[in-house]
């Protein structure tokens, strides 16, 4: 109850001096730098160690990659039924293939599992990120102009991103180092995602024009909160893999749409206005569609 209220009350107050204008403009930006280069690379220093490998921790991988393929086929036959142009093609692209699982799912993740779940939840993470940097970046691209993207360009993103250079850390520091006795500077570090994480998200919510895309945005978040995930819940229930692993895959898949492929659909003028919404509109239903999942998996798995 505790993690709701703390994850409800830094929305809220990021979305209150949103709305009123207290804070200087672009302000969120000094936040995220804290949990981009601080706060997430913190996470992966302490809970990747800790992993126990096993064949079904490939799970929390494929799921992203489930996701971003039920999406990109589903809006691409949108699009062809309904003569979407390629902008807006390609900003719900962005929006439906790419979860918040930072942000916002890391906060959701220990509310509803618990911090030992994050571990799980990082990998599922530093996949969505590997997408974003690839895929997202080349669709991107061809939406905006039909350009290509060199393989150098995607690398060099990614070895710049602080939180997958964490990752790799944390994968091999361990086989030589212990990092056990940084721990309890790390738990002050990682105790920052959520509230500031939260309260950046509701610094950049908007809602404006809702009217002119309410069929677009009717579609992506259908597909985002429910269809996507229920992709997820399908091949773990073929695969027959319960238990905590698949569950925090599902629920990471289910989360609303990732803010740094908003940024990017803005960045190359792809229907700005569709995917801020998808994003804005998203959180707050997923407090309501996570609620949803939760009851689903305690069920099936």
């Amino acid at each position: 109850m505790v993690n709701f209220i703390l994850i409800a009350g830094s929305l809220l107050m990021g979305l209150l001096f949103n709305i009123f204008g207290s804070l200087p403009k672009d302000s969120y930006k000094g936040i995220n730098a804290w949990v981009l280069f601080v706060a997430l690379p913190a996470l992966s220093l302490k809970y990747i160690p800790a992993i126990e490998w096993s064949p079904q921790m490939i799970f929390p991988a494929l799921a992203p990659i489930i996701v971003w393929v039920g999406a990109w086929l589903a809006v691409t036959a949108y699009a062809w039924k309904f003569k979407t142009g390629s902008t807006t093609k390609g900003s719900l692209k962005l929006s439906t293939g790419l979860a918040n699982t930072s942000f916002l799912g890391f906060p959701l993740v220990i509310a509803y599992f618990g911090e030992e779940a994050l571990s799980i939840a990082i990998i599922s993470d530093q996949v969505t990120f590997m997408l974003l940097t690839t895929v997202g970046i080349i669709t991107a691209l061809r939406a905006a102009d039909g350009e290509t993207v060199s393989a150098t360009v995607i690398i060099k993103k990614a070895v710049k991103f602080p939180p997958f250079i964490a990752f790799i850390l944390a994968l091999i520091l361990p086989q030589f180092v212990d990092l056990s006795p940084i721990n309890p500077l790390l738990d002050r570090l990682i105790v920052t995602v959520g509230p500031l994480a939260l309260f950046s998200i509701g610094l950049q919510l908007k809602f404006s024009e809702w009217k002119s895309e309410w069929k677009n945005l009717s579609f992506g978040l259908a597909l985002k909160l429910f269809i996507t995930p229920g992709l997820v819940l399908l091949a773990a229930l073929i695969f027959n893999i319960k238990g905590t692993i698949p569950q925090v895959s599902i629920f990471q898949a289910a989360m609303p749409t990732l803010v740094t492929g908003s940024l990017l659909a803005d960045e190359y003028k792809l229907n700005p206005p569709l995917a801020n919404m998808m994003v804005g509109l998203g959180i707050f239903l997923a407090f309501l569609s996570t609620a949803f999942w939760w009851h689903v998996m305690q069920f099936l798995l």
